[in-house]
């Protein structure tokens, strides 16, 4: 007993230490914000203006299929990512590698803004969009893990699922903005917002990476960390991490890919789908749907720390199957209530499906995804497994969402079953994954 106590305490270092895990978690928090931010940016671009500005010469429906193709680049790049920064934050350390990661998400999102459109460089002008958007995904790819982990290492041991939600809503933040930012420019005249206006929100991305920098200039390296390099010292040398945890940690690999269907096909569903779709299809104001969706960021606050400190008192399994039920139970009376065109109703479909159900399970998706792995592969595992599921769940839904609307006459049958079908894969994942919520951070296996 007195041996487990001694390594729990050199794996939660900041228990007494408050001013550094409040520096923690809101360096996490704009880490994650300036990620969803750069994203969902590029999410509502590809939705309401990429098509005219990228691909003018196509059909309406070829060019917003195209823009949301351009979207789930940045998704294939995220697992490659995932392993070259996993890489990085576990030979050399957190802090280094999520400094790393900043700049490049920074980077590549204000570099989109300056873009030449296709009618001045031609077929020039998509090509350099897709290789911008790959290297914002491959920054992306290293950040999450990173950014959460940190926060998990730092948390007392009995407050890991409490204190990584609130970096977590670092991706309703990054709503707000990009909501916030499009909703300005959208006060544009149309050939002011295609010429110039939607520019904006990408260069804001630079303002948000310099305060980043400043937090996690700030930050030292988690105590976890630390042990775990000096423990390697008198070892063995073992396989590089993204070897080793494919190797031996695939089932914890899977797991996270499955799991992320119930978080990711509804959150990209109603965030970049759902705004195409009302505003096209069934003639919804797209102010009404920016006005929902910024409301539901602000509840996610609140909803998210409620299911992250019910995690640690009832573990992260059960959380996560409710969450994953309630998105199955949510999905046709969503677009039930999307397509009666009232504010009121829309935005209760939204609190269902996003507030409850995305949020539940979001919350604990932090704490849940890194307590699978050893120290010696944390940021490796859980980067490498969030961005795989990123790909299957996450980057393919605007375009799978609207090829299965056109295949139903624009119709949205077929787009309801699939976030069923997606959230009771997860639902009965969670339910036969393990449970983790009592996991020593120091352990190596």
């Amino acid at each position: 007993m007195a041996s487990i106590a001694i390594e729990e305490k050199l794996a939660q270092p900041a228990l007494a230490d408050k001013s550094m895990m409040t520096k923690v978690v809101v360096s996490s928090f704009i880490g994650n914000t300036i990620e969803f931010y750069d994203f969902l940016v590029y999410g509502l671009a590809a939705a309401l203006v990429f098509g005219k500005v990228f691909f003018p010469n196509s059909t309406p429906l070829a060019a917003i299929l195209a823009s949301f193709a351009t979207f789930g680049v940045g998704f294939v790049a995220r697992p490659l990512g995932g392993i070259f920064f996993g890489h990085l934050g576990d030979t050399v350390g957190r802090k280094k590698t999520l400094v790393i990661t900043l700049v490049g998400m920074g980077t590549a999102t204000s570099l989109i803004g300056l873009l030449p459109t296709y009618d001045q460089i031609g077929v020039l002008a998509p090509v350099l969009l897709v290789i911008l958007r790959f290297l914002q995904g491959f920054a992306v790819g290293g950040e999450w893990g990173g950014a959460m982990l940190i926060v998990v290492e730092n948390a007392p041991a009995n407050r890991r699922g409490f204190f990584s939600a609130w970096p977590q809503t670092g991706g309703f933040s990054g709503q707000l903005l990009a909501t916030g930012a499009f909703t300005l420019v959208g006060f544009l005249p149309d050939d002011q917002l295609l010429s110039w206006g939607w520019r904006l929100p990408f260069l804001a991305s630079a303002i948000l990476v310099a305060f980043g920098l400043y937090l996690r200039s700030k930050l030292d390296e988690t105590a976890v960390f630390k042990q775990t390099q000096a423990q390697a010292k008198s070892q063995e040398p073992h396989p590089a991490p993204f070897v080793e945890v494919f190797s031996k940690s695939w089932r914890s690999l899977l797991l996270i890919m499955l799991l992320r269907f119930a978080e990711s096909v509804p959150f990209f569903l109603v965030t970049v789908f759902a705004v195409s779709y009302a505003t096209g299809q069934l003639g919804v104001p797209k102010q009404t749907l920016l006005n929902v969706i910024m409301v539901t960021c602000l509840i996610a606050f609140p909803a998210h720390g409620f299911f992250g400190a019910l995690s640690d008192k009832v573990g992260r399994r059960p959380i996560y199957i409710f969450g994953a039920l309630f998105a199955a139970a949510s999905a046709f009376p969503f677009f039930y209530l999307l397509q009666t065109g009232n504010m009121l109703l829309i935005a209760l479909g939204y609190v269902l499906l996003i507030n409850v159900a995305h949020n539940s399970i979001n919350a604990v998706q932090p704490s849940f995804f890194t307590e699978l792995f050893g120290a010696r592969v944390r940021y490796s595992g859980a980067s490498i497994g969030h961005q795989f599921g990123a790909i299957v769940a996450g980057g393919a839904t605007p375009f799978v969402a609207k090829s299965l609307s056109a295949a139903d006459g624009n119709g949205w049958t077929y787009v309801a079953a699939y976030v069923v079908v997606g959230a009771l894969v997860s639902a009965l994942a969670a339910y036969f994954g393990p449970e983790t919520s009592k996991r020593i951070l120091t352990e190596t296996r």
